[in-house]
């Protein structure tokens, strides 16, 4: 503007003024504050609410485990009783036969059930031990081979898991697996070579897969070699498998169910009745079969709040003095 000379209302005004956009820039900062401001107040406090949920199934998880090993005394403590009381069977007319129903507890409930593994073929009986080594015990394979058909699954598995547990690294014939077989996979792995320590283990033999495990998981076990089979819980299907040709019990088990209420059955007696000469040196001087049990699972389901909890346990009870301890646990799966 030069001195001296007046300017007119016009000019003035044709002078552009920042105000109005410095105020534009102004809002949108204070939103972008308000707006950040919001994220971080709504992280905060969904971090919160995170770490006090895992704080609370953190505690109810170590309270379920507690409860649940309360559980397994109990189910323990009703073995002992029960081999006090009547040693000669084992059959589901027993006190341990009978489920532990729903007892409240703080917050939630807890129930539990307890089941005869000797009533189940032991995949371990597929060996023996002979010179300090694993050998294929071709009878038993046999045994398991006709479970397998009666469950209308492939007989080869038997031969594929015998091969599974047996020391020497020369697969069965006309079916088996070994090494070669495993460490050509992705990813690559051996043979155990040993025996099983839980049912679950089929699920590392090539092939098999879920669907089978699934299907064939409520007739097997993985107990010591040489464990007998329990004729008084055995399935309808065990019960057959074990003689050749024989379907007498898949083909009534609704009166092998209505009897097993009143007394065991089949007993040892029974059983023996009807086999051969050849039958009973296998099966009775071999000592695959008998009427009492020594290893048991427990299931102890604990539920508090949202939170579940699921304890199995398998237990071992002394033929001498019926003390009961555990031997393997699991959370979650069996």
């Amino acid at each position: 503007m030069t001195p001296g000379i007046p300017t007119s209302p016009r000019m003035r005004g044709s002078i552009p003024s920042s105000r109005p956009r410095q105020r534009g820039v102004a809002l949108i900062m204070a939103v972008l504050i308000v707006a950040l401001a919001t994220m971080l107040a709504a992280s905060v406090s969904f971090k919160g609410y995170l770490d006090q949920r895992r704080s609370a199934n953190t505690f109810a998880m170590d309270q379920g485990f507690e409860v649940a090993l309360g559980g397994e005394a109990w189910a323990a403590d009703s073995l002992r009783r029960d081999k006090q009381q009547s040693s000669k069977t084992d059959d589901f007319t027993e006190e341990w036969a009978t489920p532990i129903p729903p007892i409240p507890i703080e917050g939630g409930e807890f129930e539990g059930v307890l089941e005869d593994m000797q009533g189940r073929f032991n995949l371990n009986s597929l060996v023996t031990l002979q010179n300090g080594k694993l050998v294929v015990d071709d009878n038993a394979v046999k045994r398991f081979a006709r479970l397998l058909e009666l469950l209308e699954l492939e007989t080869k598995w038997a031969q594929y898991i015998a091969d599974w547990i047996d020391t020497d690294i020369q697969p069965g014939f006309p079916d088996g697996a070994e090494d070669p077989t495993y460490t050509g996979l992705t990813p690559a792995y051996r043979t155990a070579n040993m025996p099983m320590t839980r049912a679950s283990e089929l699920l590392a033999i090539a092939g098999f897969g879920l669907e089978r495990y699934r299907k064939l998981e409520p007739f097997v076990t993985a107990l010591p070699i040489g464990t007998t089979i329990n004729l008084c819980t055995a399935s309808a299907e065990l019960l057959d498998a074990l003689v050749e040709g024989r379907r007498q019990f898949t083909m009534a088990k609704d009166n092998t169910s209505e009897t097993r209420k009143q007394r065991c059955f089949p007993s040892k007696q029974d059983y023996e009745s009807g086999l051969s000469a050849q039958e009973k040196q296998e099966l009775v001087e071999g000592k695959v079969i008998d009427q009492t049990s020594s290893y048991f699972r427990s299931t102890i389901w604990v539920t508090i709040g949202t939170t579940q909890f699921t304890l199995y346990s398998l237990l071992y009870r002394s033929g001498n003095n019926g003390l009961v301890r555990p031997i393997l646990r699991s959370h979650g799966t069996p």
